[in-house]
This record gives structure tokens, C-alpha cells and sequence, in this order.
């Protein structure tokens, strides 16, 4: 009988894990000829969210947690999820209820009929503003220009992959990792199965992706997969070189041909602060892209945690 192992994403979610338990036991028990086990992974919450999970532990054989030590954030929980989950596939999801449970047993059924990777799409949101989701859309048309590995618009991290590709998954040793990036790397979204759904309100608490973490995830998720901005950099500089030699024209123009001389000092501002600005930019891109290359060649392990399981406890760090 195959096994599937759910990694549900948890940090600061004391409030919200008991009712997600409760909504994955009713679905899963709607799926017949498949075992399942959940991999609770606590990022290094600051509140109950561990006692609640071991609460649940003592209740269910399938509940299964990995604490990690601090928070190390989302997409290294979910590959401490991947390394320690046992299953032929893996589904992730996260533990605010905003990925439904309701959809698992759809999942499920893709995969047995041969989907090797499920990824769903979230076509609504009803806990985001017009704002937001303007915004949302803007990002994706931006990051898909810019980057050379095209990513899904509203693609969240909820989805099943099947154990070929998690132990290829597993072969990728960067610290700084983008999942659904690595995913559209590997295959095409026009080529898995896609899942429809319009994601709920939290059942409660509050979102912990504020606007700065947003801003990280964009510019991550660009420079990871493209050397682009590298050449948009490039073409700064040029443009800046540009616009200087027609700046200097014009003044050259206005100065023998037309006498009717530019004052000095608004040429010299104009032209200071625009090559200034270009400069600026570029250095900020190719700053982006050292950076990583000083936190990769650092080869430090992922994450440490602790493996939890009604029969053994054990450390180990990766």
C-alpha cells in the first residue's frame, strides 16, 4: 500500500493546528488503499505551537513532528519536511488553513492516475484586497520578464510530488532555495497538473509574510533563477551614457548654435545625479547577486532539528 506524507509548515500557528488536524483527519479518511503520515514542522515558534502539535501526537499515530531549533524560515521548514517525510509522494502545505484539505483527496487521485507532480492555483483570495492582488499580478509580470525560469502566477507552496522528484529535490545543496522556482526549473507548469481553488480566510491569527519578507521572496525569487538584472545593469550604464552624450549635445547646440547658453550649474546637476542614480542601481544588483555568492560558499548545514514520534526522539542536523 503506497504511503503519502503530508509537510505542514507551522510557525506561531498555536491557534490554528488542532482545527487543521481535525480537517486533514476528515479528508484523508475519505482516501481508501493509501496510508499517511503528517510531518508537523515548527519553525521555531515563539508561542504553543509545539505543545499543541505534541498534544496531537499523543491522539494520532500518523502525527509525526520536526521542531526546528529557531526559525529558519518557510522554505528551509519545508525541506526539513522533505528530508525527514518517508512517503512515495509528498504533499506540502501550510498550517493556516488557507491551503484547504478539502483538495488532498483530488491530489491524491491525480497522482494515482500517473500525475507525477499536482501543483494547485489560487484563482481567488478572499482575505486580500483589489491593492494586493494588483500588486500580486504586477509582480509576476515583473519577475517573469526579468527572470529566465518562467514561475506561475498564484502558485502557492501547496502541492504533491512524487518521490522521484523529492529525492531529486533533495540533490539541490543551495542554502538560499526558492521551491516553486526549483519546481518550474525542473518541469514546466504546462506540463503537471494544476488544481484550481479560492483560498479562505485564516481561522485565525495573522499572516507572517509582511511587507519586507514580500519584498525578500520577490527579490530572491528573481535572482535565483536569471542573471538578467545583471544585464539590465548593464543596459543602464549604457542608457546613462546616453542620455549624457545627448545632454552634452544640447549643450553644445544651445551654446554656438543657438547662443543661448544653459547655465552651468543645471547641467552639471541634471547630468551628476542621473549617472549617479544608474550607478546606484547597478551596484545594488550586482551587490544582490555577491551576496548570495558570500552566503553559498559559506557550505553551512540548512537547518538543526529534532525528530519527534511516538517511538523514538532523536537530533540531527543537515
Amino acid at each position: 500500500m503506497k504511503t503519502v506524507s503530508i509537510v505542514i509548515s507551522a510557525y506561531n500557528e498555536a491557534t490554528n493546528v488542532a482545527e487543521l488536524h481535525k480537517e486533514l483527519s476528515k479528508e484523508l479518511n475519505t482516501v481508501s488503499n493509501t496510508n499517511f503520515e503528517m510531518l508537523f514542522v515548527d519553525d521555531g515558534s515563539k508561542d504553543e505551537t509545539l505543545s499543541e502539535i505534541k498534544q496531537l501526537l499523543l491522539k494520532d499515530d500518523r502525527v509525526k513532528i520536526v521542531q526546528l531549533k529557531r526559525n529558519f524560515g518557510h522554505e528551509i521548514a519545508m525541506t526539513a519536511g522533505m528530508d525527514y517525510a518517508k512517503g512515495d509522494a509528498v504533499i506540502f502545505m501550510d498550517a493556516d488553513l488557507q491551503h484547504p484539505p478539502l483538495y488532498i483527496p483530488q491530489m491524491v487521485k491525480e497522482w494515482n492516475d500517473g500525475a507525477e507532480i499536482v501543483l494547485t492555483k489560487r484563482v481567488d483570495n478572499v482575505a486580500t484586497s483589489k491593492l494586493y492582488k494588483f500588486c500580486a499580478k504586477a509582480f509576476y509580470w515583473i519577475l517573469n520578464l526579468l527572470s529566465e525560469t518562467k514561475i506561475g502566477e498564484s502558485m502557492p507552496d501547496f502541492r504533491l510530488i512524487d518521490r522521484r522528484y523529492v529525492d531529486f529535490l533533495k540533490g539541490f545543496n543551495e542554502q538560499d532555495r526558492l521551491f516553486r522556482g526549483l519546481l518550474s526549473w525542473i518541469m514546466p507548469n504546462d506540463k503537471v497538473k494544476i488544481i484550481e481553488f479560492v483560498a479562505p480566510n485564516r481561522f485565525s491569527g495573522t499572516t507572517k509574510y509582511n511587507f519586507f519578507k514580500s519584498l525578500r521572496l520577490a527579490i530572491n525569487s528573481i535572482t535565483q533563477f536569471s542573471v538578467r538584472p545583471l544585464h539590465l545593469a548593464t543596459w543602464l550604464g549604457v542608457l546613462g551614457a546616453i542620455c549624457s552624450l545627448i545632454l552634452g549635445f544640447y549643450v553644445v547646440i544651445e551654446r554656438f548654435i543657438l547662443h543661448n547658453p544653459t547655465p552651468g550649474y543645471a547641467t552639471i546637476v541634471a547630468a551628476v545625479g542621473f549617472i549617479g542614480a544608474v550607478q546606484l542601481i547597478t551596484l545594488g544588483i550586482i551587490g544582490e547577486y555577491i551576496g548570495k555568492i558570500h552566503m553559498e560558499v559559506k557550505k553551512r548545514p540548512l537547518y538543526l532539528a529534532e525528530f519527534i514520534e511516538k517511538e523514538n526522539k532523536k537530533k540531527e542536523s543537515k
